[in-house]
């Protein structure tokens, strides 16, 4: 009886097979060919590669991207692929994968920005998680909520792409400079909207909000850790609500992908109000929102929360 690795095995070399018959690679049919791990690294590969390029994401509308599984054929498709554009870090499964079956065309964009060290939940109280892949990357992931950042991650993107089809690089490094250009005026907007806040603590579902504050001069308390569906332990969250009162944040930010019900029962122990924050990771179902778009409701949600002049 066959052993489950040789299973396996056999089960991808069919996928990948099969992806090969279809033309899969191929920039003749479809163009050049980019899969992105989640959603926010699609839009940037959209934004810069433009017509020349066919972007498919690995996590799909609705999904949350962190725990992400990944089937033959999306591993065969990462194999066939001409650019895999990636957080490393984010989705385990991805990087996986990635470093088996895609390294020589894998374009990881926390390697091109400064990272910031993994954020604080608490030290070790969330006992019921400890060990998990997330909680033990070296860096926090999530970089792209920070503009400025993405815009320099549009800028090598588009010298990547140009380096893929040459054919298309003047096009590719145009859309990069269009697509760097439209978040640098976002972070303006950001910098001028959270100049003046009365309040400058972030009470986070999760800590995806790191590289946010760090930018504009907040600070990040989360309920979770880098993996949104960690299950705080009592005494985490009566620490919370101490910090709630002792810094007079008055709302728990919630989010769209993922259950708020533990953030729910947290503002209502400490007395304050909730408010969508959304940490883009993914698009809800039937969303016809971009990450320009979700970015500047969030900064909208921030000025009210923290009450911005």
């Amino acid at each position: 009886m066959r052993s489950r690795a040789a299973r396996s095995a056999a089960v991808l070399s069919a996928a990948l097979l099969a992806v090969a018959a279809c033309g899969g690679g191929s920039r003749t049919d479809s163009g050049t060919r980019v899969i992105a791990g989640f959603y926010p690294m699609a839009w940037l590969s959209e934004q810069v590669g433009g017509a020349a390029v066919s972007v498919d994401t690995l996590a799909g509308p609705g999904a949350e991207p962190h725990d992400l599984e990944l089937t033959p054929r999306q591993i065969a498709a990462l194999s066939e692929a001409d650019l895999v554009v990636y957080v490393k870090g984010l989705q385990p499964a991805v990087d996986q994968a990635v470093s088996k079956h895609a390294e020589d065309h894998g374009l990881d964009a926390a390697s091109l920005v400064r990272t910031l060290p993994p954020p604080d939940t608490g030290g070790r109280h969330d006992e019921e998680r400890e060990g998990s892949e997330h909680e033990r990357t070296s860096f926090d992931p999530h970089l792209w909520l920070d503009p400025s950042r993405m815009a320099t991650v549009a800028t090598a993107l588009g010298e990547r792409l140009a380096e893929v089809d040459p054919d298309h690089a003047a096009d590719y490094r145009a859309g990069a400079e269009t697509t760097a250009a439209r978040l640098t005026a976002l972070d303006r907007e950001f910098q001028a909207g959270l100049k003046g806040c009365r309040r400058r603590t972030m009470i986070t579902a999760h800590a995806a909000f790191g590289y946010l504050a760090d930018r504009y001069g907040l600070e990040q308390v989360p309920v979770a850790g880098v993996d949104p569906a960690a299950e705080p332990s009592p005494r985490r969250l009566a620490e919370l609500t101490r910090t709630i009162r002792e810094t007079g944040a008055g709302t728990v930010f919630t989010e769209t992908l993922v259950s708020p019900k533990v953030a729910q029962a947290l503002a209502r122990e400490a007395g304050v109000r909730t408010a969508v924050l959304d940490p883009v990771e993914g698009l809800a179902e039937g969303s016809r929102d971009d990450y320009v778009s979700l970015m500047r409701k969030n900064l909208q949600t921030l000025r009210t929360a923290l009450d911005c002049a």
